[in-house]
């Protein structure tokens, strides 16, 4: 059994492969059973500990490829690690054989998700961001927004870029970071500026109200909405896909994101108007952009069918490299 620790895996999905590795498994499909939730709630530790500190979420969400691999992702969410100088989230990836169920790998959760998310959205770009797509905005800089640049690097000639965030020594502090790969970056404080000006708006916050608006938003510009993944939280207002084009990462995402759901208990569009998910874009069975001034809207809630194969590659990866 092989363990990755956080830098193995990251060192493992290069964001080229990674999306590479994306494609071509929703192209071919994988099981994706529903996600086990459970709620583990703990006698009372230190003193003044409430009872969110007391409980805590695990997640489980397995998958599969038939006579291939069998993964599960754990992720452990405990709201009161804050308290403890802790991470308020773990998540470990563990990949069997599917044949024998033996172990394969032990794999970082935290870099999976963070990596196979920001990946997602550039493959959704790769068919729904005008070819000569070049000025990106991040909204949001924590830990998924500060791996946006370089995933669409990967797919589009990105440069330059801008960074809004609430706190802005953060989007100052990401900018930066941009700068120092060799791009062109700022950071700005006028969001409706910022956001006429861009040609793909990545959202990954963790809104519960409306952060980006659709009159700010240009003609033939590309929304991708990533950090909403229940029905309370939402970072696009009901004018964002007004008169655009709008595809999902999978069908889940009409039940769980409120970036949909409330606009369609508004009636600006119905679930059968959605136009494609990840997997008929990477089937060739729906289309993507069709013009240079339509605007496109792309909402991910995410699915284990990424971490599955994002696992698969850090394996096969390290099964490939010669040895030392």
């Amino acid at each position: 059994m092989h363990f990755f620790d956080a830098d193995a895996t990251r060192t493992a999905l290069p964001f080229e492969a990674l999306i590479a590795a994306l494609r071509a498994r929703f192209a071919a499909g994988c099981e994706v059973p529903a996600r086990h939730v459970h709620e583990i709630v703990n006698p009372p530790g230190e003193a003044g500990q409430d009872a969110a500190g007391r409980r805590m979420t695990s997640l489980l969400m397995p998958a599969w490829i038939a006579g291939q691999y069998y993964g599960v992702k754990i992720v452990n969410i405990a709201p009161g690690n804050a308290r403890r100088g802790l991470p308020g989230l773990h998540g470990s990836y563990l990949l069997f054989d599917a044949r024998t169920g033996a172990p394969l790998a032990h794999i970082d959760g935290d870099q999976i998700t963070a990596r196979r998310t920001a990946a997602a959205s550039a493959l959704a770009a790769s068919y729904l961001a005008r070819p000569d797509a070049r000025h990106l905005l991040v909204v949001g800089a924590g830990r998924v927004a500060q791996l946006l640049p370089a995933a669409y690097r990967a797919v589009r000639g990105i440069d330059p870029e801008t960074v809004w965030a609430r706190d802005p020594a953060q989007a100052q502090a990401l900018a930066a970071q941009v700068r120092a790969s060799g791009v062109a970056a700022f950071a700005s404080t006028d969001l409706p500026a910022a956001c006429a000006e861009a040609d793909i708006v990545s959202c990954a916050t963790l809104a519960t109200e409306p952060v980006v608006r659709g009159e700010w938003l240009a003609p033939g510009s590309h929304l991708d909405l990533i950090g909403g993944f229940t029905p309370a939280m939402r970072e696009a207002d009901d004018a964002c896909f007004q008169n655009a084009r709008v595809f999902v990462d999978t069908d889940e995402a009409l039940q769980k994101s409120g970036d949909l759901l409330v606009p369609m208990q508004h009636g600006v569009f119905r679930a059968d108007e959605v136009r494609g998910t990840l997997t008929t874009l990477c089937k060739g069975v729906a289309t993507g952009r069709k013009s240079a001034t339509e605007r496109t809207v792309f909402k991910s809630v995410g699915t284990a069918l990424e971490d599955l194969a994002a696992a698969v590659l850090v394996l096969e990866s390290a099964s490939a490299a010669p040895a030392a």
